[in-house]
């Protein structure tokens, strides 16, 4: 940090960051790298271009500043960062002068209130969710029965032992179907809870995935190998990760790039509860993204964007987190889609 007379900027709650005439970084306080995910160490001395993407508001904004030589402030400022994406900040940009120039960016979230209102918003999402899938299994369990046993008789009155394949497929799918509907029953104390690694849930789906579509698919790591264990039900856990990894391949046909991120959340709301600590899961593509109209439904049941797809796997994968007392969010547009899973620890 440049040593500034009276600057205690390493205590504010405000985010801070401080550029020399070069627009370069020379500070940044503990309160922006939390906000922008970043270190002081890592970026001391780089562009900021560099370092953030949507910097045209921004630009202009110090622009102002310099040119008029006094405080200027932008009351609703989009600016984005690799590691969180597009924040909603007001920003105040003022001109400093000591033994040189300084440019002070002060940041404020806007989005808060936005971020505890959507948090309401999906979780009573996620409740009615619940009810209709169970309500829905109720009704798609009880016919399996009578399509299997049909299949099994129909098996034994064919001659051609070569047509019996296809009854066998009925009667597999029969049972598959039946035992997704027997976990969409099952009461949420029938999960098993136990200390985990993370990234070996998160291997677990990159080995599947990468099985089911070996060519032109890149699953790329980036992984906090410093993360503590979670506490959670392993199994629900991988089908939420493989649910996110799998959409992602499948939007992106096979051929294209994911990447599987984990960091250390501090001071997070979640469910309207503080947590000290969370693990955040980022699951990352350079697809399509999901079309605009899309947006604000994905969650819902028997949403998708593909013809053969049957709507369930992040109606699942919400329910799924909101049971381990976590969040999920995501922020899409052409060329890259973020699924951000917050799990708090204990």
């Amino acid at each position: 940090m440049p040593d500034f007379p009276n600057l205690t900027l390493e205590y504010l709650a405000t985010a801070v960051i401080l550029l020399d005439d070069e627009s370069r970084i020379a500070y940044i306080n503990p309160a922006a790298e939390n906000l922008f995910d970043v270190s002081d160490k890592n970026l001391h001395g780089l562009p900021l271009q560099q370092v953030f993407t949507h910097t045209e508001q921004l630009a202009s904004a110090m622009q102002q500043a310099v040119h008029n030589n006094a405080s200027y402030i932008e009351h609703d400022l989009t600016l984005g960062t690799h590691a969180r994406g597009k924040l909603h900040l007001r920003c105040a940009a003022t001109p400093l002068q000591f033994t040189r120039r300084y440019l002070l960016l002060e940041f404020h979230p806007m989005d808060r209130p936005l971020k505890l209102a959507r948090e309401e918003q999906m979780l009573d999402q996620t409740q009615a969710n619940r009810l209709l899938l169970r309500n829905l299994a109720h009704e798609i369990k009880n016919p399996l029965g009578g399509i299997r046993g049909a299949a099994q008789l129909l098996e034994q009155e064919l001659e051609k032992p070569a047509l019996r394949e296809y009854t066998q497929v009925i009667v597999q799918e029969a049972d598959r179907l039946r035992s997704l509907m027997e976990k969409l029953l099952a009461p949420q104390n029938a999960s098993h809870y136990s200390a985990l690694n993370i990234h070996e849930v998160l291997e677990r789906v990159r080995s599947v995935v990468l099985a089911e579509m070996p060519e032109g698919l890149t699953i790329q790591r980036d992984y906090d190998i410093s993360l503590p264990a979670l506490v959670g039900d392993k199994e629900q856990l991988i089908q939420v990760m493989l649910n996110i990894v799998r959409n992602a391949a499948q939007a992106m046909q096979g051929s294209g790039l994911i990447v599987l991120r984990t960091r250390i959340a501090r001071q997070v709301t979640l469910i309207k509860r503080r947590h000290r600590l969370a693990v955040m899961v980022q699951i990352i593509d350079n697809g399509p993204g999901i079309p605009p109209e899309l947006q604000d439904k994905v969650f819902y049941p028997l949403v998708s964007g593909r013809a053969d797809g049957h709507g369930l796997g992040l109606t699942l994968a919400q329910d799924f987190v909101s049971q381990h007392h976590g969040m999920i969010e995501f922020d899409s547009e052409p060329g890259r889609t973020r699924f951000t899973v917050l799990l708090p620890l204990p």
